[in-house]
């Protein structure tokens, strides 16, 4: 990249238009936010014109940079870039904006609009997700060139981000960018729209720290980019310090960049009304009075100011790309291997060894799931490079350690076992980011990761999960202590409703396994797709019930049969850590004469995608005598249970006690299945 800005009148003539498109578009469908948009136009305008790394005619090339606009609302920054720069986006599509079925809704989508590298709109999520972009690239840097002189390899790429006032209030961004400062993550560079303006007013009623500040603290690197005297944006300056950032060799970078929201808007511009509403008629036409346009042309970007800008950029892109392709064929004549690896990652294809690697364990054997994930993750880790992740620092009772996989943590770091493309990720406590890091390292495709704590504090993680799921990033969830079967922790660490709550959300798997050989093929099955999961584990130990087979078969399928006895009179369904007590109390009615069938249902979810066919012999339609069992919240159980049934579980928050006592005080026994069995029966 040259270090000469070489601003002219095309590029002034070109933010002009980009600031009009913002106002025309929030215009003509009523509502939006065109203020940002319409000041961080030359900011968004310089970086994919002079310094992003990025090729609209290849959007998903493996050298690209990554931008994030975390300050989703503001989409037609993004958009109008997407446009401009040859996207294949178009005016109608602008035209579209925040209407039914247009490529452009209110809020970026993944997958959705071509050039969109992750959803955002939730403030604060585009930032943190960034930063697991960033790691993300590290760690692949890892896998497949480790040895490379910093900046050469064809593997180095950054991640921008455009983050506004809201995103930095979240307390989610302070998680992730104190751990992106520990990471020492050179190649992430954040740019704050400093505009002092949200929906209620001056931010100073609520944002007062400095901020610059806090991010040193952070260990990033800052720089502050004043206004021009008029109140526009300072390209030069701004230019400048994107090019001090992107030698920066330790350090995150962070630049506030001072604007004023809704410039040049002459009434509008620095009030709350420009960030969420639009101008008016009255106030768009004396806007592009001021900046000279046409005011009775709307959405108006002419033909030869389009082809300029992208002849431009079609000749930086071609420059990039000639040094960028040398690099990455030298690298794979040079090595083969690493090439065999990324080929196989690219294509989503697993390892050959993959079928056999789980752990099995013999019927009647007691293990924790926790303990059996645990040696799952370790099992497929010996075959599965691209495997890694950790805990919100609770990786002993998680059981996410790859043992022998050193830190993910920077050279400069103290810690023993340090490496910067180490296996293990260390979140501390901090699950929201851990969700957001997550999804941004599970973006690329290249690499599986996972992450745990407790599932009493998914809740805490709860934005990043939802994201995790609209998107479908491959995100494996750990989630341990699932249930009063914790045990002395008490209500506070007990889940109770967790389990439905996280079952609502559309697009997550969830999977509670009920022994060690059931934990091994959720693993199994939760790889062989690309979609979020979360497991739900046990603290305490459980009796093997499955044979490895029958458990690889039946989680697959979300639920499967696991005892039965002639032709049943009553179905007997559970998860988890209830299934044994379900066998027994399954025992308990044939010795009375009363056939049952047991069914373990691992993950609905799962269970709900088989067909009709496959559910009804499962779930027998003429056998109306039903019983539900889970330690939890009963209210999704009625779906499965019908009019006749009936459902064991808990409704109200736990106790400290030993999780023998729980169980029995709390009505979860052998003895309430039986006679909850008998009572559907009478119904």
């Amino acid at each position: 990249m040259s270090n000469v800005l070489n601003w002219d009148s095309t590029d002034d003539d070109a933010v002009r238009h980009l600031r009009a498109l913002a106002m025309d578009a929030v215009q003509k469908v009523g509502n939006g936010h065109p203020g940002t948009a319409m000041s961080l136009a030359p900011v968004a305008y310089l970086l994919f014109s002079r310094v992003l790394r990025h090729d609209p005619s290849d959007p998903n090339w493996l050298g690209r940079d990554r931008f994030v606009l975390s300050s989703g609302h503001s989409s037609l920054t993004l958009y109008s870039q997407l446009f401009l720069s040859g996207y294949g986006l178009t005016i109608d599509d602008l035209r579209a904006f925040r209407t039914w079925g247009s490529r452009t809704p209110g809020h970026p989508e993944h997958g959705h609009t071509t050039g969109v590298e992750t959803t955002t709109g939730p403030l604060g999520q585009g930032l943190s997700t960034a930063v697991g972009m960033a790691m993300g690239a590290r760690y692949e840097r890892g896998l497949f060139d480790p040895d490379a002189v910093p900046g050469t390899s064809p593997f180095d790429h950054r991640v921008w981000v455009i983050a506004s006032d809201g995103d930095l209030e979240e307390g989610i961004t302070s998680e992730s960018s104190s751990l992106a400062g520990t990471q020492g993550l050179n190649n992430l560079i954040v740019m704050w729209d400093d505009n002092h303006i949200s929906i209620e007013g001056d931010t100073a009623v609520a944002f007062t720290e400095n901020v610059v500040d806090r991010y040193a603290s952070y260990h990033w690197a800052t720089h502050e980019i004043d206004r021009n005297e008029d109140g526009s944006v300072n390209v030069t300056q701004l230019f400048h310090a994107m090019q001090t950032a992107m030698a920066e060799k330790s350090r995150p970078t962070f630049i506030r960049v001072r604007t004023t929201i809704g410039w040049p808007a002459p009434h509008a511009q620095n009030t709350a009304k420009s960030h969420g509403s639009a101008l008016g008629a009255e106030e768009v036409v004396a806007t592009k009075v001021v900046l000279g346009l046409n005011p009775d042309e709307s959405f108006a970007f002419p033909k030869v100011l389009i082809e300029s800008v992208q002849s431009k950029l079609t000749g930086r892109i071609e420059q990039m790309r000639t040094t960028w392709d040398t690099s990455y064929q030298a690298w794979r004549s040079a090595q083969p291997d690493r090439a065999a690896l990324l080929d196989r990652l690219r294509a989503g294809e697993l390892p050959a060894a993959f079928d056999s690697a789980f752990p099995s364990y013999a019927v009647g054997s007691s293990v924790a799931t926790r303990k059996a994930s645990g040696e799952a993750i370790n099992a497929i880790a010996a075959i599965m490079p691209e495997l890694w992740g950790g805990s919100a620092d609770l990786a002993e009772s998680n059981n996410t350690t790859i043992e022998g996989g050193k830190s993910f943590l920077p050279a400069s770091s103290k810690v023993p076992d340090a490496s910067p493309y180490g296996r293990i990720l260390h979140f501390g406590i901090r699950e929201h980011a851990m969700g957001a890091i997550l999804n941004g390292i599970s973006l690329d495709r290249l690499t599986r990761v996972f992450g745990g704590t407790f599932m009493v504090f998914s809740d805490y993680m709860r934005g990043a999960v939802r994201l995790s799921a609209l998107m479908q990033t491959a995100v494996t969830f750990v989630w341990t202590h699932d249930s009063i079967g914790l045990g002395e922790d008490g209500p506070t660490h007990q889940p109770i409703e967790h389990l439905w709550s996280l079952r609502a959300i559309p697009g997550l798997s969830v999977v509670r396994p009920a022994d060690a050989n059931e934990t091994s093929a959720a693993w199994h099955a939760t790889l062989s797709s690309h979609r979020p999961v979360g497991l739900i584990l046990t603290r305490q130990n459980l009796p093997t019930l499955a044979t490895a087979e029958l458990a690889r078969t039946g989680v697959a399928r979300g639920g499967y049969i696991i005892a039965d006895h002639g032709s049943p009179l009553v179905l007997l369904m559970a998860t988890g850590s209830e299934v044994q007590l379900a066998l027994q109390a399954h025992l308990t009615l044939a010795a009375e004469g009363i056939s049952s069938r047991v069914i373990s249902m691992p993950c609905l979810e799962w269970f709900n995608e088989q067909d009709q066919a496959y559910r009804d012999s499962v779930l027998l339609p003429t056998v109306r005598a039903r019983v539900a069992i889970e330690a939890g919240a009963t209210l999704g159980w009625w779906r499965y249970v019908g009019d006749h049934g009936k459902v064991i579980g808990i409704d109200h928050f736990g106790a400290s006690a030993d999780q023998g006592v729980l169980f029995h005080e709390f009505g979860i026994t052998v003895e309430a299945i039986v006679a909850a069995a008998k009572s559907s029966l009478g119904a």
